[in-house]
């Protein structure tokens, strides 16, 4: 039984606010990357594989930085490795402002994606154990809400900003979050069940690593990993190209902007019907099912050949596919006990990146060669075989008590 009280309402919304921020800075800096990597193949004349990798070397780092910084979050605790990861990720995005060529502006979002991919599992584990069953996946997709935010903001600036000024004055405004990193060191408090488990065998990476694929956890390991891989190589595969996909459609680049920033918008009601709905109709349907509804959005992306086709189906796909990551984060940290609570969700996530890292490239190999409709066919599938991981393997945790 958890033996924390649940916390009060103001508490519980400086949480959420607070870890929130944090993850909205996170968010802008990867909403942002799809209008960069726009700007940056003109200026530095960049080929499709050389853009590609731009998002791919990021994904690397989420998955060095989801599987170390998860497991360090069960050792030294979930508060100090957020304010960590964060102020790696916001150091490395001011500094991207200042490089002069591919190779620095890759070693830099090699820096950025470790912050990243820390920080993310490690913040939705906080904040599971740190509100009382009832509100917890509620809470957890909120949370997640906050990244929506973040790629508005994104979208927002890359339309008003990235013209004008440039990606580089863009890419400072996103390194302010180290300055939000000493409000979050004083405002936000340690998990309490981490605190009152007291943990004195402190984690190491094989021994958990084996517990993971032993039973009782090795079948929620097994679904976990499969949907995490399948979702970011859709993800990012598809949304770090959404701007170049439109002026590979006819639309100038400035104009593609304004279009993403329309589909963006779709986002917010995404995750907000996903929170209403997650303590209702449980973790299962509501993952599965905005998966589903992510996978007849990407087909309609990929066979749309009018403007208003393009701009349903895409805020389509933003509505499912972020309500879905919504609910994946409130999932993943509820199928361990909390000895290895942290370092099962980011082993997961780590998982999850090397598909982002996949999903990329494989859009700059296969465009140019092949039909656009084929390359969103093939994420429909991988979308699907992670829908079918979820209802044929997951197991429903809705109002389970975390230990």
């Amino acid at each position: 039984m958890e033996t924390t009280k649940p916390a009060g309402l103001r508490a519980h919304a400086r949480l959420i606010t607070g870890v929130g921020v944090a993850w909205l800075f996170d968010a802008m800096d990867v909403g942002m990357l799809s209008f960069v990597i726009a700007a940056v193949h003109e200026e530095w004349q960049l080929n499709p594989v050389q853009m590609g990798w731009i998002g791919s070397i990021g994904s690397i780092g989420m998955a060095l930085g989801a599987i170390v910084f998860g497991m360090l979050a069960d050792r030294i605790g979930r508060k100090t490795v957020l304010i960590v990861t964060l102020l790696i990720f916001s150091l490395g995005s001011a500094l991207s402002a200042l490089a002069t060529g591919y190779a620095f502006f890759m070693v830099l979002r090699l820096l950025i994606g470790m912050g990243l991919g820390g920080e993310l599992p490690v913040a939705s584990t906080l904040v599971s154990e740190s509100v009382a069953p009832e509100h917890r996946g509620r809470s957890v997709v909120l949370l997640e809400s906050f990244w929506a935010a973040g790629w508005l903001l994104a979208a927002l600036l890359s339309y008003f900003v990235i013209p004008h000024w440039g990606w580089r004055v863009a890419m400072v405004i996103t390194g302010l979050a180290a300055v939000y990193a000493f409000y979050f060191r004083e405002g936000i408090k340690e998990s309490p069940v981490y605190l009152t488990k007291n943990i004195q065998a402190k984690p190491r990476f094989w021994p958990t690593f084996l517990k993971l694929w032993r039973p009782p956890y090795r079948r929620a390991t097994l679904m976990l990993w499969v949907v995490w891989f399948m979702v970011v190589f859709s993800y990012y595969g598809m949304f770090l190209w959404l701007p170049s996909v439109m002026v590979l459609k006819g639309f100038s680049l400035i104009n593609s902007f304004g279009y993403v920033l329309v589909m963006t918008l779709a986002q917010l009601p995404g995750y907000f019907v996903a929170a209403w709905l997650i303590e209702k109709w449980g973790r299962k349907p509501v993952l599965g099912g905005f998966l589903f509804g992510t996978a007849l959005a990407a087909l309609g992306f990929g066979l749309a050949t009018s403007l208003p086709m393009l701009l349903a189906s895409g805020m389509l796909l933003s509505f499912f596919n972020l309500g879905a990551w919504g609910a994946l984060y409130a999932y993943s940290p509820e199928q361990y006990p909390s000895v290895i609570r942290s370092s099962g969700s980011g082993l997961s996530a780590g998982i999850g990146r090397i598909g982002g890292i996949v999903g990329p490239l494989l859009v700059g190999s296969l465009i140019g060669h092949v039909a656009l409709s084929v390359i969103f066919t093939i994420f429909t599938v991988a979308i699907l075989i992670a829908v079918a991981a979820v209802f044929g393997l997951g197991q429903e945790t809705m109002g389970k008590q975390l230990d």
